[in-house]
């Protein structure tokens, strides 16, 4: 593995706490998160979940506020409505291509609702586009006097939230009366701990309840508290621990409260009161419980102390306080910031939905071409094992992979694009005509390659997830005349403003597939396996071509821009490493204009890093900068460190935080070239940059 070597051994936890979160008022718009990376819990100024309802999207736009969510998730908490009939082959339409006639589930509008689809026809589109649905698995709140405390009668002294030890320190006055909670999540069990100390806890005038929505048929799924016919919640006792056993439709879950506490209640609403002075629990969830139980919440806090100890201390780690910049320090704050947030919320056992672990997006369900976005950057930090908890989950859904593909007629494995555990597609108008997500399992194995110790038990474990894509982008090409291949329709760019039935060559996938095969065949070379002439023949033929202005077209064929939503044509030379094949002028060219002429309104978080790797390659460091700290609304980074995308609908967006990540690593501690020497770009008059940790990559 090589490294750049660091000017000196940077002082990891003050480049963390000096970006300690600091709250002195509620703050609905950024609530802090504390996780593991399988589950996490969101709270309010209270260090819980107690006014949860007000936290909600609609109900605080009915206010003209904007908040977010308080959700309590788990990578495995999906629940699927009961289906009435539906076969995803029902949502299967016929579009034209070169090779003859290619079915995809494309027949549901995601603009439609329940209604609108069954009047139409739609209605099983309709089904899997909403299904399955993450759970939110339980709300933790404060009580006083048997009920939810109103707005007013809680006082904010301070919150703090501890990046170095993931604990949430909340201090606040319940009428008038002082009120400390801590709060943090087990390192390795998906358990929450809180600690209450207050004069209200003496008979019990305050206390937790533990309460448990049903959810909404909807594609948002919020929590549903009305229906408590639609779920079941029984508890039992288990030595001096209460489990509840959850079941809504056919998923089913588990919930244990130990500590020195008093349960009492019914239904899907129970309270635990303090059964000293102090009020110390722990609360875990699984699908089913292990027979270990967790009682101690100080040792909770220990572990969380410690894990995130050893998480800050592993990798690569970035000091921008020697620089004079006075942007310097916002942009360390986001860089330090989306480590945590990323961590939480995207290093699971399952790709991230964009939201995370916080709320639900898209039915709560990820988008793999996201994932590159949400993850790519943990090797890239030298913290490649928390990519390969959610890789694990390509090898499971690989036979489905292999039949979407063998059932479009090529070979190999096509990655589906918006989905749940079980791989099934979401169908849509968009979603399965793309073909960007395909190449990032190969850009995930050779980020892993290079920087593992052990590079052939990475070949080893990677090797057929990179066979079957290479496999499947080889046979998806189309042969044009003199060698030419061609990327051909139907296909929906990454800029998602073209007919994907008309759309020939974008040029960002041109690029990347390119780049894929090629990668894949020096994994083969490097095995002293047969390099299949086909992989070759089609990354040789794949060739971006120069608009006769002197630019890059985002499509190639018939060449056109449309200056709004995401400028992928700039992830060709940026995203994609160098191949040699893209000319820098023209793509500087394409990158000038671009920063010019775009809507900035339309694009996404994710694009601002786009931009700034594309910068970077090229050697202009003052464009890159400029681009991660942009002043547009989806480039705003909240006060606990989320990407703000679109208010009410997707308050975060984690795609925007792993993308500032990735460019950074490329901004400040540079790359290797394809004749594998190092490159880094110089930086700024102004910019100061201490690197330690970093591995090479591409």
């Amino acid at each position: 593995m090589r490294e750049l070597e660091p000017a000196h051994v940077i002082d990891r936890a003050a480049v963390v706490r000096r970006h300690t979160i600091r709250y002195e008022s509620p703050r609905p718009e950024a609530p802090l998160s504390v996780g593991n990376g399988e589950l996490a819990f969101t709270v309010d100024h209270t260090g819980l979940q107690t006014f949860a309802d007000r936290y909600e999207r609609n109900a605080a736009r009915a206010r003209g506020e904007v908040a977010m969510p308080l959700g309590t998730q788990a990578q495995w908490g999906y629940h699927w409505e009961p289906n009435p009939g539906h076969e995803l082959s029902d949502t299967l339409e016929s579009f034209d291509s070169p090779r003859g006639p290619i079915s995809y589930p494309t027949a549901y509008d995601y603009m439609e609702d329940r209604e609108q689809s069954a009047a139409s026809g739609r209605a099983a589109g309709y089904y899997y586009w909403v299904n399955p649905q993450r759970l939110h698995l339980a709300k933790i709140g404060l009580l006083l006097d048997g009920r939810t405390p109103e707005w007013g009668e809680v006082v904010v002294r301070s919150q703090v939230h501890d990046l170095w030890t993931g604990i949430v320190t909340s201090r606040f006055e319940v009428v008038g009366v002082p009120v400390e909670v801590r709060t943090a999540v087990d390192p390795e069990r998906d358990a929450i701990a809180f600690a209450i100390s207050s004069d209200l806890l003496d008979g019990g005038r305050l206390a937790v309840e533990i309460a448990f929505p049903s959810i909404e048929e909807s594609f948002e799924a919020p929590p549903v508290w009305d229906e408590p016919e639609a779920h079941t919640t029984t508890l039992r006792r288990e030595g001096d621990a209460h489990v509840w056993d959850r079941r809504i439709d056919d998923a089913s879950y588990q919930v244990r409260a130990a500590g020195d506490v008093v349960v009492s209640g019914e239904g899907h609403r129970w309270r635990l009161t303090a059964a000293g002075d102090a009020l110390h629990a722990v609360v875990e969830l699984a699908p089913a419980l292990g027979a270990d139980v967790l009682v101690d919440a100080e040792a909770v806090f220990a572990r969380s102390a410690s894990g995130w100890e050893a998480f800050w201390r592993s990798g690569a780690a970035l000091d921008l306080s020697g620089s004079t910049d006075e942007r310097a320090h916002e942009l360390e704050r986001r860089i330090v910031l989306s480590q945590y947030q990323t961590k939480v919320h995207s290093s699971g056992s399952t790709p991230p939905q964009e939201t995370g672990l916080i709320c639900n997006s898209w039915g709560g369900t990820f988008h793999l071409e996201m994932h590159w976005w949400h993850a790519a950057h943990f090797p890239a930090w030298g913290r490649g094992e928390l990519l390969e908890r959610s890789l694990a989950w390509y090898a499971d859904i690989l036979p489905v992979a292999q039949r979407i593909a063998a059932d479009q007629g090529f070979r190999g494995a096509r990655w589906p694009k918006h989905v749940g555990p079980e791989g099934i597609e979401s169908p849509n108008v968009i979603g399965p005509l793309l073909l960007w997500q395909q190449p990032h399992v190969i850009s995930y194995a050779e980020l892993l390659r290079m920087g593992a110790e052990d590079v052939g038990a990475v070949r080893e474990r990677y090797r057929e997830l990179v066979d079957e894509t290479a496999e499947f982008l080889a046979s998806f090409a189309f042969a044009g005349q003199e060698g030419a291949f061609h990327l051909p329709p139907p296909l929906m760019p990454a800029q998602e403003v073209y007919g994907a039935r008309e759309t020939w060559d974008p040029l960002f996938e041109v690029a990347y597939v390119r780049w894929a095969l090629q990668t894949a065949l020096a994994w083969r070379r490097a095995d002293g396996r047969e390099e299949p002439a086909e992989w070759a023949a089609v990354a040789e033929g794949l060739r971006p071509v120069i608009s006769e202005d002197g630019h890059y077209d985002a499509v190639q064929n018939p060449p056109r821009t449309a200056y709004r939503d995401h400028p992928s044509m700039l992830g060709a030379l940026g995203v994609v490493p160098d191949t040699g094949v893209l000319d820098h002028d023209a793509m500087l060219r394409t990158l000038e204009r671009a920063c010019e002429q775009w809507d900035w309104r339309s694009a996404w978080g994710w694009d601002f890093p786009m931009i700034a790797m594309c910068a970077t390659r090229l050697d202009r460091s003052d464009i890159a900068l400029d681009a991660l700290l942009r002043p547009e609304a989806k480039n705003t980074y909240l006060a606990n460190g989320h990407n703000q995308q679109v208010p009410h609908r997707m308050p975060l967006y984690l795609p925007g935080n792993g993308g500032l990540l990735m460019a950074a690593a490329l901004l400040f501690a540079g790359w290797v070239d394809g004749d594998g020497s190092p490159r880094r770009v110089e930086l700024p008059e102004g910019w100061v940059a201490e690197v330690e940790g970093f591995p090479a990559r591409p």
